[in-house]
């Protein structure tokens, strides 16, 4: 095997297993850094990222990651290792090659206070089970993983997302803590709905990301998991911004909670988000020192870091989110934000997924559009959308679709939705 050295990366594109995410900690622990991707990357996918991330080691076997956790695994037991660095891990590319975000190493004092703040927030314990159920090349549900293992709890991975694998897994396995995103809470309660709710009282926390909630899953999730246990947080590839208990978000529906214990949330005129993060949370774009550039800036509570997206704050601190200002809209001189046009059409029973977008257009500048996966028809979703939306939200366009593409990261690809629509 490659010898392998302090502030090395291996890139690990093996299934999702308990010995993943201890292969992750135990590198980190060592000083090198994993690179976590998608197994079912093609060869193309896998030199257009790895080419700009120099890894020194490309695991694709499980024999081999074996080998790495036999090799690197501290003499300790996992409650006392401490990463000396964040995995890195790529941004979706929905405007090009994936960027990998990175840490870099870090000393003792910020490594200890990057495991701290994770386990002050989420309350890790040592008698947590963990289940997994989203893909752990992403970050947020390997964060979960490695702060319950750092804990000295243990953890559930069923596989790929199954609603019957997972039911089946809180039965047997009494999970107490899982990350998932919106979908995967739609599939569990329209299975729930057929062959009953399993006993949820062993869950002490379930945090949803990665996409907004409808409003009636987001009601159904309070009344069926425990009271308390439910979170929300909005963050990404790069870092994390906000934290809300469900309890909040029905005091002020729509929110994505206030900062994080350490950040500080500011936005522009133009409504870009700003967050100012302690020293360990700090990131760059390996190897694009002006992508790099671009995402920071001094203020006077310190560096602060934005990914584009937009939002509001109110009174009291709580963020609302927009959209991306790479997704606004722009027609007839009104600002569109295809979040708050796709919010609306999810609401719709029988729309499954879907994405708004802008194309030119000779008369309004950008024309609204939208993508629907689903069996309503268009004359249905432009009579849902009369009764919601002001005219100038309304999608002129409709592309009824089978699916809708995505990066590898799982964000919709809203430039070849636009290269499918019909000028």
């Amino acid at each position: 095997m490659t010898p392998l050295h302090r502030g090395d990366r291996v890139a690990l594109l093996v299934p999702a297993t308990a010995a993943y995410v201890e292969t992750v900690l135990a590198l980190l622990a060592r000083g090198i850094v994993p690179i976590p991707l998608d197994p079912r990357l093609t060869d193309h996918e896998r030199r257009r990222i790895l080419g700009g991330l120099d890894p020194t080691l490309v695991v694709t076997d499980e024999v081999v990651l074996a080998d790495l956790l036999a090799t690197h695994r501290p003499d300790e037991p996992a409650t006392a290792w401490l990463p000396l660095a964040r995995p890195m891990h790529c941004t979706s590319g929905t405007t090009g090659t994936p960027k990998g975000v990175w840490s870099g190493l870090l000393d003792e004092r910020d490594a200890r206070a990057l495991v701290v703040e994770e386990r002050e927030l989420w309350g890790f314990r040592a008698d947590d089970v963990n289940l997994v159920l989203s893909p752990l090349y992403h970050s947020a549900p390997l964060r979960f993983a490695m702060g319950t293992l750092l804990a000295g709890g243990r953890l559930v991975v069923p596989g790929p997302f199954e609603v019957e694998a997972v039911t089946a897994a809180i039965e047997q396995e009494r999970p107490t803590t899982a990350f998932c995103v919106p979908t995967h809470l739609e599939r569990l309660f329209r299975h729930w709905d057929t062959v009953g709710t399993p006993d949820l009282s062993c869950f002490r926390l379930l945090a949803h990301a990665g996409a907004p909630c409808p409003d009636d899953v987001k009601r159904r999730l309070l009344g069926t998991f425990p009271p308390g246990s439910t979170w929300e947080f909005y963050g990404s590839t790069e870092g994390q911004f906000t934290a809300c208990r469900s309890e909040e978000w029905l005091a002020r529906p729509g929110t994505v909670g206030r900062a994080r214990p350490g950040r500080r949330l500011s936005t522009d005129p133009d409504g870009t988000i700003w967050c100012v993060v302690p020293r360990h949370a700090r990131f760059g774009y390996y190897a694009a020192p002006e992508k790099t550039a671009a995402a920071w800036r001094d203020t006077p509570d310190g560096p602060a870091f934005t990914v584009g997206d937009l939002g509001r704050l109110d009174d009291e601190g709580y963020l609302f989110l927009d959209g991306r200002r790479e997704d606004l809209i722009i027609t007839g001189g009104v600002n569109v934000y295809p979040l708050e046009v796709e919010q609306v059409l999810r609401e719709h029973p029988d729309v499954v997924d879907v994405a708004v977008y802008g194309v030119d257009d000779p008369t309004w500048g950008r024309r609204v559009c939208a993508a629907v996966v689903g069996a309503a028809d268009e004359q249905e979703l432009a009579a849902w959308c009369r009764d919601r939306l002001a005219p100038p939200k309304r999608p002129k366009t409709w592309l009824v679709t089978d699916d809708l593409p995505r990066t590898l990261t799982g964000k919709v690809r809203r430039d070849l939705l636009a290269e499918r629509t019909p000028t």
